[in-house]
């Protein structure tokens, strides 16, 4: 039991640490030879996990070899063009001037129906509004509108809103963050007098409370547990 217990943590950890290496992207958005990799490892894992009779290293080597291989890969796409290309492929133009490009939609196997439900969750209904339509390297598509359809910005309607500030957690479902107090310029007395305003007491009783660059506080007091 032990040793069932020892070897699933080894290669636990093991995985997270390749995902980890591929950076931040959500499963979804992997390039394919990414989404190979995560494939690979978690069967290579699976198999040393299971079987108590293989030895552990008859997984780990396998995965270290293809953490390794991967971190040349990257090296070698941030290097190089061709390899680039090779390894992730190249955007693909779906939509020209409001009519798709039925060529690119076959070589990448991509439907009407998948063009209209990924235009539909961008928000438009209307192919005649969309300039261009590229289909991503990772999958999403990315929608150019006509100028006529985007939406105004501030800046064409003459407005000049107050620029947003990034909002840091102090408090973390009843846990207070000192590091990101410190960091935000601000210190206990200053949150003290936040709680005492809403009618609060201490951090515990809070659930999220940020502050951005500008001032501005967000409190969410905590619910209580029924």
């Amino acid at each position: 039991m032990v040793i069932a217990l020892v070897r699933t943590v080894i290669l636990y950890l093991l995985i997270i640490a390749g995902l980890r290496l591929m950076g931040k992207r959500q499963i979804g958005e992997l390039e394919p030879s990414e989404l190979v990799l995560a494939l690979l490892i978690a069967d290579l894992a699976a198999v040393p996990m299971q079987d108590f009779g293989i030895p552990l290293l008859t997984g780990v080597i396998p995965i270290l070899t293809l953490l390794c291989l991967t971190t040349i890969l990257s090296v070698a796409t941030m290097k190089s063009r061709r390899a680039r290309d090779l390894l992730c492929g190249r955007p693909s133009v779906i939509i020209r001037d409001g009519r798709p490009d039925q060529r690119e939609m076959r070589r990448n196997r991509f439907t009407l129906d998948e063009l209209a439900e990924e235009l539909r969750v961008k928000g438009y209904a209307d192919l005649s509004a969309v300039k261009y339509a590229i289909l991503e390297t990772n999958g999403q598509l990315s929608v150019l509108p006509y100028a006529a359809q985007a939406p105004a910005t501030a800046a064409q309607l003459g407005v000049m809103p107050p620029e947003p500030g990034l909002p840091r957690v102090l408090i973390s479902d009843g846990a207070l963050l000192p590091g990101a107090l410190a960091g935000a310029g601000r210190d206990e007395d200053w949150l003290r007098e936040q709680l005492r305003a809403r009618g609060l007491s201490s951090p515990g009783q809070v659930f999220l409370c940020t502050v951005d660059e500008t001032g501005k506080v967000c409190l969410i007091p905590r619910e209580a547990v029924g």
